[in-house]
């Protein structure tokens, strides 16, 4: 009779636990004394392990596979910009004065996980947790450019209109879009809300694949069009940190801050 399912998980994270960074490599007999299954069931689930990419095995010796590694990215990432990101918001919004946030996608949509204010009283409303539309908006931009599935699910469905400077066209997104990507950064001004503007600059992770969208948004009375060319450099820069601190890395070919034009 097979062991039941929550049994034979419990054994499974017996055996992962087994390893550790002063013994990333294990034989069979080493993993039975560490976790005392009997050798006929260690010997099916190490098989298993294997089959499945959660170990990998090299003569007798077994370490964790990379497929762990790769499931271990995403929370790795989010820790690190847990811990990283709110100083390196703060960090930008004194070097500017303008509020800066970080935008990720999720379902089709994207949300604010990071904010810190303008300590100006005339200030765009931005909170943790807000939802907006992908289509809208520099950091919406952004998200789109360098994930091709999210660009095209946006443009399967119609293109709300929120203000009169909003773009219904999908044609002329995708454009707008293929530029953020070839400068490397956007620049938008009313799309989402009426004299509004921002500049967004992606930041990577480890793989080089995006893991946001840094912004800096305020009002175009403040953030002119000449005022946001300004800010691009500072932006960039910032998003460049901010992927250095996370352990990312740019993908090749994409410009540097004293390389945006």
């Amino acid at each position: 009779m097979s062991d039941a399912p929550l049994l034979v998980l419990a054994k499974i994270t017996a055996i992962l636990d087994a390893f550790t960074l002063e013994h990333p490599s294990l034989t069979a007999a080493d993993i039975r004394r560490a976790t005392g299954i009997p050798a006929s069931t260690a010997h099916r689930l190490l098989g298993n392990l294997v089959e499945h990419g959660f170990l990998d095995r090299s003569g007798d010796d077994y370490s964790i596979g990379a497929r762990m590694a790769f499931w271990a990215g995403p929370a790795v990432r989010a820790s690190a910009l847990g811990d990283l990101l709110p100083p390196q918001l703060v960090a930008l919004r004194d070097a500017t004065g303008e509020t800066s946030c970080f935008f990720i996608a999720e379902r089709g949509s994207r949300v604010c996980v990071g904010v810190a204010e303008t300590l100006h009283g005339l200030k765009r409303e931005m909170y943790v947790g807000r939802i907006q539309p992908l289509h809208v908006g520099g950091a919406g931009r952004v998200l789109l450019a360098w994930r091709d599935d999210l660009l095209e699910a946006v443009l399967s469905s119609p293109l709300p209109a929120l203000t009169g400077s909003t773009i219904t066209d999908p044609e002329e997104l995708r454009a707008v879009v293929a530029a953020t990507r070839a400068d490397g950064y956007a620049i938008t001004t009313g799309e989402r809300v009426e004299a509004s503007s921002g500049v967004s600059a992606p930041v990577f992770d480890a793989h080089g694949a995006l893991a946001g969208a840094l912004t800096l948004m305020g009002p175009t009375l403040r953030l002119t069009p000449e005022r946001c060319e300004e800010l691009i450099d500072d932006v960039v820069a910032a998003a460049d940190r901010l992927t250095t601190s996370i352990g990312g890395r740019r993908p090749q070919g994409l410009a540097g801050a004293s390389g945006v034009g």
